[in-house]
């Protein structure tokens, strides 16, 4: 009994990293789509002032809105390879985004008020996203273990 219970958080565990992964790319997204400039200025204190700057930033945004809906749709997909490469990426994503804001915030006085928060959060996530990787027999649905189980039996 107690194995099913460690079987059920640990999936649900990675259900929650996805989720928390698509509501935050999705946001980050949508507020560099919308809002490019002030989204900056929140994280890095000055404000985006050329068209090629504005133009970049709403291409990231496209592309954070586009990982928030891939991890939306991926919920509840905790072990198939496509989920796991998912999360991968996601490992490299985080970690570049934490060594390059963390790098940002150093170099540069004054920072936005964002910043600090940012590096914390992304660096967060690839511990998460590493964690989730390293186990992941322990993240197995109880169903899929049955059906390994079943298959094995015959």
């Amino acid at each position: 009994m107690k194995p099913a219970g460690v079987l059920s958080s640990s999936s649900s565990s990675v259900d929650a990293l996805q989720t928390t992964t698509a509501v935050i790319e999705a946001g980050a997204g949508l507020a560099l789509l919308s809002f490019p400039s002030a989204a900056v200025a929140l994280l890095l204190g000055a404000p985006l002032e050329t068209p090629g700057a504005l133009t970049v930033a709403r291409v990231g945004g496209a592309a954070l809105l586009t990982l928030g809906a891939a991890f939306w749709l991926a919920r509840g997909d905790t072990q198939s390879r496509a989920a796991r490469g998912l999360v991968a990426a996601m490992v490299l994503y985080n970690l570049g985004a934490a060594i390059i804001l963390g790098a940002a915030g150093i170099r540069s006085q004054p920072v936005g008020i964002v910043l600090w928060p940012a590096v914390v959060l992304h660096a967060a996530m690839t511990i998460w996203c590493i964690m989730s990787l390293r186990y992941p027999g322990i993240a197995e649905r109880p169903e899929n273990l049955r059906q390994k189980q079943s298959r094995n039996e015959l």
